[in-house]
């Protein structure tokens, strides 16, 4: 397994931007597929946005052309910069490789838009 570790959640209002941090050990980063996944209260858990290990993006449709996601295989982290955020996009943020493996899920980091 990896451990991973996400940061950078906070309560932002509509229309606001955050940064989400992925930090990876234990791995040979740089070989994995990875994405970022949401679960919003009641709803399952999705797939927002994945990166594979060469770099190219796909996103879900409701996140296209506001999120964009990136990686810094170095420094073993994954971002995923979020703008024009809307009320919708409040839920638990995970990192994990894609396709998921059980295992790998942390504690994520709590997005919260509200005004």
């Amino acid at each position: 397994q990896v451990q991973l570790v996400e940061s950078g959640g906070g309560l932002v209002q509509p229309g606001g931007s955050l940064r989400l941090s992925c930090a990876a050990s234990g791995s040979i980063f740089s070989i994995y597929t990875m994405g970022w996944y949401r679960q919003a209260p009641g709803k399952q858990r999705e797939l927002v946005a994945a990166i594979t290990s060469g770099g190219k993006p796909n996103y879900a449709d409701s996140v296209k052309g506001r999120f964009t996601i990136s990686r810094d295989n170095a420094k073993n982290t994954m971002y995923l910069q979020m703008n024009s955020l809307k009320p919708e996009d409040t839920a638990v943020y995970y990192c994990n490789t894609n396709p998921p493996y059980t295992r790998n899920w942390g504690q994520g980091t709590q997005v919260t838009v509200s005004s």
